[in-house]
Formats: C-alpha cells, structure tokens, sequence
C-alpha cells in the first residue's frame, strides 16, 4: 500500500492554529493524516522569514515525525510555503494554497498587497506592532465569519501582534519547483489569484464559503483539500 503523506495545516502569520484545527479534524476524520503547525512563536521578533522558517522545521518534526509531506498554507501563508518546504529535510510532495496571496520570491508582503491596505496598516501601528487581524476592517469581520463564540474567541486571542518591520522584510528567495495546487474559499478576496494558478496550470478547486471557512465549514473545505492533495499526487499524464 503507497504511503498517504502527511497534510501539514499552516496558519496564516496574522491567526493561530485555531483558524485551521477543525479542518484538521475533519481530514482525520476522513482518515487522512493532518497536523497542524503553531508559528506564533515565529512572528514575535524581526527578522520574521527565518524565525517562521525556523519555528515551522521544529514543529513538523514533533507533529509528523516521518514520511512525505503537504503543507497547506492559508492566506498569508500561502506566500510563505516555498520557504517553508525548503526549511524541513523531508519529501514534500506538493504544495495547496488555501484562500491565499500567491508566492513573490524576493518580495515584501509591502510590495504584494493593495496599496491602501498597507497605508492603513501603518497607520494603525502601535510603536512598532502591527495591530490584531480583525482590527484591519470595520465592522470587525469575525461576528460575521465566525458564529461560534467559543471558537471566535479563540481566534480572536491567538493573533499575533506581528512587528510592523514584517511588511516590508523581502521574503526569501526559494521557489519551489514541485507541483502546487489552489483552493478558493472567498471569491471576492482571492478570485484574481486563484484565477492566476489555474492560467499557470495548477489545478484548482472553489468552495463557496468565506475567508475562515478551515475553522467553520471544515467539512465541504477537508473534501476539496482531498482532492487537491490527489490532483498533485496523481501521476504526470
């Protein structure tokens, strides 16, 4: 019987593991193996890349110890992905970007993102802290998004103050030249990019959901990542 490698969740560097542990869940329910990453740690200090890098290669090994990998990053770990399959000595059989900013080797998230968004962010900067991911937008989108108040609250509490020198660090330059794959949750956010993976040939699967649909409709998400995770398994044609 092959070997089913491991899918490896990676939250985005603005929320915690929460954002992706029910979807976990629901792949171990599937019987697939799943872990989930906590790269808190990684986002506390600049320079970020090398810490989330470093925090990443830790994790992995104490959460999937052996065996090929999948890691699927959300949002803003979608751009990080390349660098993060490059930090661990393991097989890393494809990569799956989760409602997420494609890969810009060698440049800043400052660079990548709309322009009014950036100015915002620094505008809201307390000293040198980029302030909680919920606090981008008005009206706060997680009453909207999330309606379990349990697992909003939790959302809420992990994120991360990431410093404000993180916008503007260049990311490393690695690209990865295996196979990757793109899910869509929230057209209206990452329609453009998810429109640009499948011009690049990437296969591509659409759920219509919303932005954190990994922590409340996990199940319609685990099924979609599954077959991502088999087009880029699939032998080539």
């Amino acid at each position: 019987m092959p070997h089913v490698p491991t899918i490896v969740l990676v939250h985005s560097p603005f929320l915690g593991p929460t954002s992706m542990r029910p979807l976990a869940a629901a792949l171990l329910r599937r019987a697939r193996p799943a872990v989930v990453t906590d790269l808190r740690a990684g986002v506390t200090e600049p320079p970020v890349h090398p810490r989330l890098a470093k925090v990443f290669a830790e994790a992995v090994v104490t959460a999937a110890p052996e065996g090929d990998l999948v890691l699927v990053g959300h949002s803003g770990a979608g751009p990080l992905l390349p660098t993060l399959a490059a930090a661990v000595d393991r097989q890393i059989a494809g990569l799956v970007l989760l409602d997420a900013g494609l890969p810009t080797p060698g440049r800043s998230w400052a660079e990548s993102a709309p322009t009014e968004l950036v100015e915002q962010l620094r505008g809201l900067a307390e000293g040198d802290r980029l302030p909680p991911w919920n606090t981008w937008f008005q009206p706060d989108p997680l009453p909207e998004l999330v309606d379990d108040a349990a697992v909003r609250e939790r959302i809420a509490a992990e994120q991360p103050r990431v410093p404000v020198a993180f916008l503007d660090e260049p990311r490393p330059a690695e690209r990865w030249p295996g196979r990757m794959g793109y899910l869509l949750l929230s057209e209206a956010a990452y329609g453009r990019e998810a429109r640009a993976a499948a011009e690049a040939g990437w296969p591509v699967r659409r759920v219509r959901a919303h932005h954190l649909a990994a922590a409340t409709e996990p199940e319609p998400v685990a099924d979609a990542v599954l077959e991502l995770v088999g087009a880029l398994l699939a032998p080539p044609t």
